[in-house]
Protein backbone atom coordinates (compact mmCIF):
# COMPACT_ATOMS: atom_id res chain seq x y z
CA UNK A 1 0.00 0.00 0.00
CA UNK A 2 1.70 3.51 -0.93
CA UNK A 3 2.45 5.48 1.57
CA UNK A 4 1.41 9.45 1.27
CA UNK A 5 3.04 12.27 3.76
CA UNK A 6 1.31 15.05 3.81
CA UNK A 7 3.36 17.79 5.39
CA UNK A 8 1.89 21.58 6.92
CA UNK A 9 2.56 23.50 9.71
CA UNK A 10 0.36 26.56 9.40
CA UNK A 11 -3.54 27.07 10.23
CA UNK A 12 -4.08 27.78 6.44
CA UNK A 13 -2.33 24.58 5.42
CA UNK A 14 -3.99 22.80 8.31
CA UNK A 15 -7.19 23.71 7.04
CA UNK A 16 -6.86 23.29 3.31
CA UNK A 17 -4.86 20.03 3.65
CA UNK A 18 -7.84 18.69 6.49
CA UNK A 19 -10.11 17.67 4.15
CA UNK A 20 -7.51 15.60 1.85
CA UNK A 21 -6.14 13.92 4.98
CA UNK A 22 -9.82 12.83 5.59
CA UNK A 23 -10.19 11.68 2.02
CA UNK A 24 -6.87 9.61 2.07
CA UNK A 25 -7.62 8.32 5.45
CA UNK A 26 -10.84 6.88 4.01
CA UNK A 27 -9.10 5.72 0.97
CA UNK A 28 -8.73 2.12 1.10
CA UNK A 29 -5.44 2.19 -1.12
CA UNK A 30 -2.94 4.58 0.92
CA UNK A 31 -1.19 4.77 4.00
CA UNK A 32 -1.71 8.50 5.84
CA UNK A 33 1.41 9.55 7.76
CA UNK A 34 0.21 13.25 8.61
CA UNK A 35 3.57 15.26 9.37
CA UNK A 36 3.43 18.88 10.87
CA UNK A 37 6.30 21.03 11.61
CA UNK A 38 4.62 23.49 14.20
CA UNK A 39 5.32 26.78 11.87
CA UNK A 40 2.24 27.67 13.90
CA UNK A 41 1.49 26.23 16.87
CA UNK A 42 -1.88 26.94 18.94
CA UNK A 43 -3.54 28.24 15.62
CA UNK A 44 -2.64 24.89 13.99
CA UNK A 45 -3.38 21.91 16.94
CA UNK A 46 -6.80 24.26 17.06
CA UNK A 47 -7.78 22.82 13.39
CA UNK A 48 -6.27 19.63 13.55
CA UNK A 49 -8.47 18.96 16.82
CA UNK A 50 -11.61 20.01 14.72
CA UNK A 51 -11.17 17.63 11.74
CA UNK A 52 -10.03 14.90 14.41
CA UNK A 53 -6.57 15.16 13.44
CA UNK A 54 -3.69 13.34 15.41
CA UNK A 55 -0.58 13.90 13.35
CA UNK A 56 1.89 10.91 13.21
CA UNK A 57 5.49 13.18 13.06
CA UNK A 58 5.59 16.57 14.62
CA UNK A 59 8.65 18.68 14.43
CA UNK A 60 8.10 21.24 16.50
CA UNK A 61 10.43 23.96 14.64
CA UNK A 62 8.39 26.86 16.57
CA UNK A 63 10.58 29.17 18.16
CA UNK A 64 10.18 32.40 19.80
CA UNK A 65 11.23 35.39 17.13
CA UNK A 66 12.17 32.70 14.60
CA UNK A 67 12.70 33.90 11.19
CA UNK A 68 12.19 32.78 7.71
CA UNK A 69 15.63 31.16 7.39
CA UNK A 70 15.24 29.49 10.51
CA UNK A 71 12.21 28.11 9.62
CA UNK A 72 13.29 26.57 6.57
CA UNK A 73 16.29 25.01 8.44
CA UNK A 74 14.76 23.56 10.94
CA UNK A 75 12.31 22.05 8.38
CA UNK A 76 14.63 20.60 6.29
CA UNK A 77 16.92 19.21 8.81
CA UNK A 78 13.68 17.46 10.47
CA UNK A 79 12.49 16.32 7.26
CA UNK A 80 15.55 14.81 6.12
CA UNK A 81 15.99 12.21 8.97
CA UNK A 82 12.52 11.51 8.91
CA UNK A 83 12.44 10.97 5.14
CA UNK A 84 15.34 8.50 5.87
CA UNK A 85 13.03 6.45 8.33
CA UNK A 86 9.46 6.58 6.75
CA UNK A 87 10.49 6.28 3.32
CA UNK A 88 7.14 7.96 1.53
CA UNK A 89 5.95 7.24 -1.63
CA UNK A 90 4.62 11.37 -2.47
CA UNK A 91 4.42 14.07 0.17
CA UNK A 92 1.64 16.81 -0.45
CA UNK A 93 2.23 20.20 0.32
CA UNK A 94 -0.09 22.86 0.09
CA UNK A 95 0.68 26.58 -0.93
CA UNK A 96 3.11 28.70 -0.39
CA UNK A 97 4.45 28.71 2.98
CA UNK A 98 8.52 28.00 3.91
CA UNK A 99 6.62 25.04 5.55
CA UNK A 100 5.45 23.72 1.97
CA UNK A 101 8.90 25.14 0.29
CA UNK A 102 11.24 23.44 2.98
CA UNK A 103 8.51 20.04 2.49
CA UNK A 104 9.06 20.16 -1.35
CA UNK A 105 12.72 20.96 -1.16
CA UNK A 106 13.38 18.41 0.86
CA UNK A 107 11.36 15.56 -0.93
CA UNK A 108 12.87 16.56 -3.70
CA UNK A 109 16.43 15.76 -2.23
CA UNK A 110 15.10 12.68 -1.34
CA UNK A 111 13.81 11.90 -4.57
CA UNK A 112 10.05 12.00 -3.52
CA UNK A 113 7.95 13.11 -5.72
CA UNK A 114 5.98 16.30 -4.52
CA UNK A 115 2.32 16.93 -4.76
CA UNK A 116 1.81 20.48 -4.94
CA UNK A 117 -1.96 21.33 -4.11
CA UNK A 118 -3.39 25.01 -4.82
CA UNK A 119 -0.45 25.28 -7.52
CA UNK A 120 -0.35 27.90 -10.00
CA UNK A 121 -1.53 30.64 -8.08
CA UNK A 122 0.81 34.05 -9.34
CA UNK A 123 0.35 37.92 -8.65
CA UNK A 124 3.15 38.30 -11.07
CA UNK A 125 4.95 40.55 -8.62
CA UNK A 126 8.09 38.56 -6.96
CA UNK A 127 7.80 40.90 -3.58
CA UNK A 128 4.55 40.39 -3.60
CA UNK A 129 3.17 38.59 -1.16
CA UNK A 130 6.04 38.56 0.07
CA UNK A 131 7.85 35.88 0.47
CA UNK A 132 4.44 33.41 -0.75
CA UNK A 133 4.95 34.43 -4.23
CA UNK A 134 8.47 32.73 -4.62
CA UNK A 135 7.73 30.31 -2.80
CA UNK A 136 4.89 28.99 -4.74
CA UNK A 137 6.94 29.06 -8.06
CA UNK A 138 9.82 27.19 -6.77
CA UNK A 139 7.66 24.47 -5.17
CA UNK A 140 6.29 24.52 -8.99
CA UNK A 141 9.85 23.83 -10.61
CA UNK A 142 10.13 20.67 -8.73
CA UNK A 143 6.93 18.98 -8.09
CA UNK A 144 5.72 15.98 -9.85
CA UNK A 145 1.60 16.48 -10.01
CA UNK A 146 0.51 20.17 -9.81
CA UNK A 147 -3.46 20.59 -8.37
CA UNK A 148 -4.34 24.00 -9.52
CA UNK A 149 -7.80 25.07 -7.72
CA UNK A 150 -8.94 26.84 -10.76
CA UNK A 151 -8.38 27.30 -14.94
CA UNK A 152 -6.64 30.57 -13.84
CA UNK A 153 -4.22 28.81 -12.20
CA UNK A 154 -3.90 25.96 -14.70
CA UNK A 155 -3.05 28.69 -17.20
CA UNK A 156 -0.42 30.24 -15.28
CA UNK A 157 1.21 26.47 -14.95
CA UNK A 158 1.26 26.00 -18.79
CA UNK A 159 2.76 29.64 -19.33
CA UNK A 160 5.51 28.46 -17.35
CA UNK A 161 6.15 25.27 -19.07
CA UNK A 162 4.65 22.85 -16.76
CA UNK A 163 3.68 19.48 -18.66
CA UNK A 164 -0.65 19.64 -19.52
CA UNK A 165 -0.78 15.91 -18.26
CA UNK A 166 1.20 17.31 -14.69
CA UNK A 167 -1.72 19.66 -13.92
CA UNK A 168 -4.95 18.59 -12.63
CA UNK A 169 -7.70 21.27 -11.83
CA UNK A 170 -9.31 20.17 -8.88
CA UNK A 171 -11.16 23.24 -7.19
CA UNK A 172 -9.59 24.56 -3.86
CA UNK A 173 -10.42 22.36 -0.90
CA UNK A 174 -10.93 25.46 1.24
CA UNK A 175 -14.29 24.57 -0.28
CA UNK A 176 -14.48 21.53 0.90
CA UNK A 177 -13.18 22.24 4.63
CA UNK A 178 -16.10 25.39 4.62
CA UNK A 179 -18.97 23.44 3.72
CA UNK A 180 -18.04 20.78 6.31
CA UNK A 181 -17.92 23.67 9.09
CA UNK A 182 -20.17 26.68 8.03
CA UNK A 183 -23.17 24.85 9.69
CA UNK A 184 -22.08 23.05 12.72
CA UNK A 185 -23.48 24.36 15.92
CA UNK A 186 -20.26 25.96 17.01
CA UNK A 187 -20.36 28.71 20.47
CA UNK A 188 -18.41 31.74 20.52
CA UNK A 189 -15.71 31.62 23.24
CA UNK A 190 -16.10 35.28 23.34
CA UNK A 191 -19.55 36.23 24.99
CA UNK A 192 -18.89 39.82 23.29
CA UNK A 193 -18.96 37.68 20.26
CA UNK A 194 -22.16 35.71 21.27
CA UNK A 195 -23.81 39.11 22.01
CA UNK A 196 -23.49 40.72 18.58
CA UNK A 197 -24.83 37.40 17.05
CA UNK A 198 -27.65 38.02 19.21
CA UNK A 199 -28.02 41.39 18.67
CA UNK A 200 -28.34 40.89 14.44
CA UNK A 201 -26.14 44.35 14.43
CA UNK A 202 -23.99 44.37 10.98
CA UNK A 203 -20.41 43.20 11.26
CA UNK A 204 -17.36 44.62 9.70
CA UNK A 205 -14.83 41.49 10.08
CA UNK A 206 -11.47 42.66 9.69
CA UNK A 207 -8.03 40.45 9.25
CA UNK A 208 -4.81 41.65 8.24
CA UNK A 209 -1.33 39.87 8.95
CA UNK A 210 0.38 40.28 5.52
CA UNK A 211 4.73 40.80 6.31
CA UNK A 212 4.62 43.80 3.01
CA UNK A 213 1.73 45.20 5.08
CA UNK A 214 3.27 45.53 8.23
CA UNK A 215 4.84 49.53 9.73
CA UNK A 216 2.82 52.41 7.98
CA UNK A 217 0.39 50.45 5.94
CA UNK A 218 -1.36 48.98 9.27
CA UNK A 219 -0.78 51.90 11.20
CA UNK A 220 -3.36 53.39 8.06
CA UNK A 221 -5.48 50.33 8.29
CA UNK A 222 -5.62 50.90 11.89
CA UNK A 223 -6.97 55.00 11.78
CA UNK A 224 -9.15 54.30 9.05
CA UNK A 225 -11.26 51.54 11.42
CA UNK A 226 -11.57 53.99 14.17
CA UNK A 227 -12.84 56.30 11.76
CA UNK A 228 -15.23 53.54 10.84
CA UNK A 229 -16.14 53.29 14.22
CA UNK A 230 -16.94 56.52 15.28
CA UNK A 231 -18.72 56.97 12.06
CA UNK A 232 -21.11 54.40 12.56
CA UNK A 233 -22.01 53.26 15.82
CA UNK A 234 -24.14 50.38 15.42
CA UNK A 235 -21.98 48.77 13.31
CA UNK A 236 -19.66 46.26 15.30
CA UNK A 237 -16.34 45.87 13.84
CA UNK A 238 -14.74 42.67 15.09
CA UNK A 239 -10.86 42.02 14.75
CA UNK A 240 -9.76 38.72 15.59
CA UNK A 241 -6.15 39.95 15.58
CA UNK A 242 -2.67 38.05 14.54
CA UNK A 243 -0.17 36.75 17.18
CA UNK A 244 2.59 38.62 15.68
CA UNK A 245 3.68 41.72 17.63
CA UNK A 246 4.56 43.62 14.54
CA UNK A 247 0.84 43.56 13.57
CA UNK A 248 -0.78 44.31 16.86
CA UNK A 249 1.52 47.42 17.50
CA UNK A 250 0.64 48.91 14.16
CA UNK A 251 -3.22 49.04 14.27
CA UNK A 252 -4.55 48.74 17.91
CA UNK A 253 -3.35 51.64 19.28
CA UNK A 254 -5.57 53.85 17.26
CA UNK A 255 -8.37 51.25 18.49
CA UNK A 256 -8.47 51.80 21.94
CA UNK A 257 -11.29 52.95 23.64
CA UNK A 258 -13.47 51.99 20.54
CA UNK A 259 -16.73 50.87 22.32
CA UNK A 260 -18.12 48.79 18.67
CA UNK A 261 -14.57 47.64 18.18
CA UNK A 262 -14.10 44.19 19.33
CA UNK A 263 -10.39 42.81 19.43
CA UNK A 264 -9.96 39.03 19.71
CA UNK A 265 -7.34 36.46 20.05
CA UNK A 266 -7.25 34.86 16.65
CA UNK A 267 -10.48 32.61 16.70
CA UNK A 268 -11.02 28.59 15.79
CA UNK A 269 -11.71 27.43 12.91
CA UNK A 270 -15.08 26.93 14.08
CA UNK A 271 -16.02 29.96 15.46
CA UNK A 272 -14.13 31.98 12.41
CA UNK A 273 -16.34 30.47 10.24
CA UNK A 274 -19.52 31.29 12.23
CA UNK A 275 -18.27 34.55 12.22
CA UNK A 276 -18.24 34.69 8.63
CA UNK A 277 -21.55 33.77 8.16
CA UNK A 278 -22.85 36.48 10.55
CA UNK A 279 -20.41 39.14 8.63
CA UNK A 280 -21.95 41.80 6.76
CA UNK A 281 -18.46 43.02 4.57
CA UNK A 282 -15.27 41.40 5.08
CA UNK A 283 -12.33 43.38 5.00
CA UNK A 284 -8.73 41.46 4.62
CA UNK A 285 -5.65 40.85 3.60
CA UNK A 286 -5.75 37.00 3.56
CA UNK A 287 -5.72 35.08 0.75
CA UNK A 288 -7.46 32.37 2.13
CA UNK A 289 -10.53 34.89 2.78
CA UNK A 290 -10.89 35.81 -0.14
CA UNK A 291 -11.85 32.78 -1.18
CA UNK A 292 -14.03 30.92 1.51
CA UNK A 293 -16.14 34.99 1.89
CA UNK A 294 -17.41 34.94 -1.66
CA UNK A 295 -19.05 31.28 -1.27
CA UNK A 296 -20.71 32.95 1.40
CA UNK A 297 -21.60 35.83 -0.49
CA UNK A 298 -20.09 38.33 1.25
CA UNK A 299 -18.53 41.17 0.02
CA UNK A 300 -14.83 41.27 0.50
CA UNK A 301 -12.70 44.60 0.33
CA UNK A 302 -8.69 43.00 -0.08
CA UNK A 303 -6.43 45.59 1.58
CA UNK A 304 -3.36 44.00 -1.27
CA UNK A 305 -2.39 46.13 -4.90
CA UNK A 306 -2.29 42.94 -6.33
CA UNK A 307 -3.63 39.42 -5.72
CA UNK A 308 -3.42 35.53 -6.69
CA UNK A 309 -6.81 35.03 -7.14
CA UNK A 310 -8.50 36.96 -9.79
CA UNK A 311 -11.45 34.78 -10.25
CA UNK A 312 -14.14 36.53 -7.26
CA UNK A 313 -12.66 39.69 -9.21
CA UNK A 314 -13.83 39.14 -12.03
CA UNK A 315 -16.73 37.72 -10.71
CA UNK A 316 -17.17 40.91 -9.04
CA UNK A 317 -17.64 39.84 -5.23
CA UNK A 318 -13.92 41.01 -4.47
CA UNK A 319 -12.46 44.19 -4.86
CA UNK A 320 -8.61 45.40 -4.18
CA UNK A 321 -8.13 48.45 -2.15
CA UNK A 322 -5.04 48.59 -1.13
CA UNK A 323 -4.10 50.12 2.54
CA UNK A 324 -5.05 54.15 1.86
CA UNK A 325 -6.48 55.24 5.02
CA UNK A 326 -9.00 57.35 2.81
CA UNK A 327 -9.95 54.22 0.41
CA UNK A 328 -10.97 51.90 3.01
CA UNK A 329 -13.44 54.72 4.64
CA UNK A 330 -14.72 55.57 1.27
CA UNK A 331 -14.77 51.70 0.63
CA UNK A 332 -16.69 50.70 3.57
CA UNK A 333 -18.93 53.69 3.13
CA UNK A 334 -20.10 52.49 -0.20
CA UNK A 335 -20.86 49.01 1.00
CA UNK A 336 -23.23 50.40 4.15
CA UNK A 337 -24.44 53.26 2.36
CA UNK A 338 -25.72 51.80 -1.17
CA UNK A 339 -27.68 48.89 -1.44
CA UNK A 340 -27.50 48.55 -5.25
CA UNK A 341 -23.36 48.54 -4.67
CA UNK A 342 -23.89 46.07 -1.85
CA UNK A 343 -25.92 43.99 -4.11
CA UNK A 344 -23.57 43.70 -6.65
CA UNK A 345 -20.83 42.24 -4.44
CA UNK A 346 -23.10 39.98 -2.49
CA UNK A 347 -23.94 37.52 -5.15
CA UNK A 348 -22.80 34.05 -3.64
CA UNK A 349 -20.60 33.26 -6.91
CA UNK A 350 -18.38 30.58 -6.22
CA UNK A 351 -15.70 30.09 -8.35
CA UNK A 352 -13.48 28.14 -5.97
CA UNK A 353 -14.82 24.81 -5.91
CA UNK A 354 -18.14 22.29 -5.19
CA UNK A 355 -16.72 20.94 -2.07
CA UNK A 356 -15.15 17.63 -3.90
CA UNK A 357 -12.12 18.84 -4.62
CA UNK A 358 -10.23 16.16 -2.08
CA UNK A 359 -11.53 13.63 -3.69
CA UNK A 360 -10.09 14.67 -7.01
CA UNK A 361 -7.13 15.18 -5.07
CA UNK A 362 -6.93 11.57 -3.83
CA UNK A 363 -7.86 10.23 -7.34
CA UNK A 364 -4.99 12.22 -8.97
CA UNK A 365 -2.41 10.75 -6.76
CA UNK A 366 -3.50 7.65 -7.16
CA UNK A 367 -3.14 8.06 -10.91
CA UNK A 368 0.56 9.53 -10.48
CA UNK A 369 1.44 6.41 -8.61
CA UNK A 370 -0.55 3.90 -10.99
CA UNK A 371 -2.58 2.65 -8.46
CA UNK A 372 -5.88 4.52 -10.22
CA UNK A 373 -7.49 6.91 -12.20
CA UNK A 374 -8.24 10.93 -12.15
CA UNK A 375 -11.57 12.25 -11.58
CA UNK A 376 -13.61 14.51 -13.82
CA UNK A 377 -11.43 17.91 -13.25
CA UNK A 378 -13.25 21.11 -11.56
CA UNK A 379 -15.14 23.34 -14.20
CA UNK A 380 -16.12 26.68 -12.37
Amino acid sequence: MPSIMPIFGTRPEAIKMAPIINALDASTIFDCIVTVTGQHRDMLDQVNEIFGIVPDHDLNILRQGQSLSSIMTRTMDGLDTLFSKAKPDAVIVQGDTTTSTAGAIAAFYHGIPVVHVEAGLRSGDLMSPFPEEANRKMISQIASLHLAPTRTSQTNLLAEGVRPEDIVVTGNTVIDALLATVNKPIAFADLHLEEVAASGRKILLVTTHRRENQGEAMRAVGRALARIADAEPDLVIVLPVHKNPAVREAVLPALKGKLNVIVTEPLAYGEFTRLLSLSHIVLTDSGGVQEEAPSLGKPVLVMRDNTERPEAIEAGTVALIGTDEERIVKEIDLLLHDQYHYDSMANAVNPYGDGKASNRTVAAIAQLLGVGIRDDEFTG
